[in-house]
């Protein structure tokens, strides 16, 4: 028999644009979920310290200021909101999938759009950083690469994780199908604009999430947890005060929700758009099996002899260094930090 457990989609906003107050938040929420038996606990896309809306509302020459802050409050992937993370999802057993905005350690300005799978013994199973920002997403983040293309086979199955407008990459998806994917997390900004409400012809984000999700989970046959952002009031104040006009952007376009779907493609379990909170859903992997039956993409229900699909997954740096390993060892041990410290002190 293949495991039963309950997942949680977390449906809430960020501290907007505070790293540290947002890390409290999320690990409020951890709790709550896993004291409600939730096994597997995902977060919305860049949780941490939130999604960059602004680029949608504004030219580029009038964000200088939040785009600083976007990248003061960006996280490294070994800084303390992503350690206090790992230790709580440890000391509460439960696994965790968590978007955040990724600050590059060798560069003050470059970010990443990245998602973390944090296993039950806090151990990091999984470091996306999504490969290609979609549409205004390019002013604010940089491209990733495929080194986050992994499904974790842990005790709940075999899980994976895109984010945002990736759900709409089949090569992305046929990825995580081609390692086994039982379950799916699917993460997404809090709204979508890209008109203006009143010209009509906005982007229904509530019907192209549901369309992605229940694509991917009908050809994957795996379950899919949908987990998208909300905005809070706090969040809609800061930037109808920056700016009254874009009121209307923001009240009227369609705010995202949170869900799962099966693996045929129907809704499961709690549903939340409006108001902020956890939705929850029972997953039971052995229905991933008899619809296996009918269309195996990664079976019999394909043609390997006619497709053929290759997928690099080195982690991009840049630059290499080689003088370390080229020069030849002389026995000498350098003195520690502390060491040197101690040593011009007395001097």
């Amino acid at each position: 028999m293949l495991p039963r457990f309950k997942a949680a989609a977390v449906h809430a906003a960020p501290v907007f644009l505070d790293r540290t107050a947002t890390t409290e938040k999320a690990i409020s929420i951890l709790r709550e979920a896993a004291k409600a038996g939730a096994e597997l606990i995902a977060f919305p896309e860049t949780y941490i310290p939130a999604f960059p809306v602004w680029a949608a509302l504004w030219a580029p020459i009038d964000n200088h200021d939040l785009f600083v802050r976007m990248a003061d409050q960006s996280v490294l992937i070994d800084g303390p909101e992503v350690t206090r993370l790992r230790a709580e999802a440890r000391a509460l057993g439960v696994i965790v999938s968590i978007g955040i905005s990724e600050r590059s350690p060798v560069s003050a300005g470059g970010l990443w759009n990245s998602n973390l799978l944090i296993g039950d013994d806090g151990e990091i199973l999984v470091h996306h950083r999504k490969l290609v920002p979609t549409f205004y997403e390019k002013l604010v983040w940089a491209s990733g690469d495929g080194a986050g293309l992994k499904v974790a086979d842990v005790r709940l199955g075999r899980i994976g994780c895109l984010i945002c407008g990736e759900n709409t990459n089949p090569l992305a998806r046929f990825s995580l199908m081609a390692q086994g994917e039982q379950v799916h997390i699917s993460s997404w900004p809090p709204m979508w604009p890209t008109r203006r409400p009143s010209n009509g012809g906005n982007f229904n984000n509530i019907a192209a999430n549901r369309i992605r999700a229940s694509a991917h989970s009908f050809e994957a046959k795996a379950f899919g947890i949908v987990t998208a952002g909300y905005m809070d009031a706090p969040m809609r104040a800061f930037l109808i005060a920056r700016d009254p006009t874009v009121a209307e952007v923001i009240d009227q376009t369609p705010r995202a929700a949170s869900f799962f779907v099966d693996p045929t493609g129907e809704i499961l379990g709690d549903t939340l758009q409006g108001e902020e909170g956890i939705a929850y859903a029972d997953i039971d992997l052995n229905k991933c099996v008899e619809p296996k039956q009918f269309h195996d993409v990664v079976g019999y229900y394909n043609r390997f002899d006619i497709f053929d699909l290759s997928i690099n997954r080195t982690r991009l740096a840049p630059a290499k260094f080689f003088d370390e390993a080229a020069r030849p060892s002389t026995g000498a041990t350098l003195p520690s930090v502390d060491q040197v410290e101690i040593g011009e002190r007395l001097r």
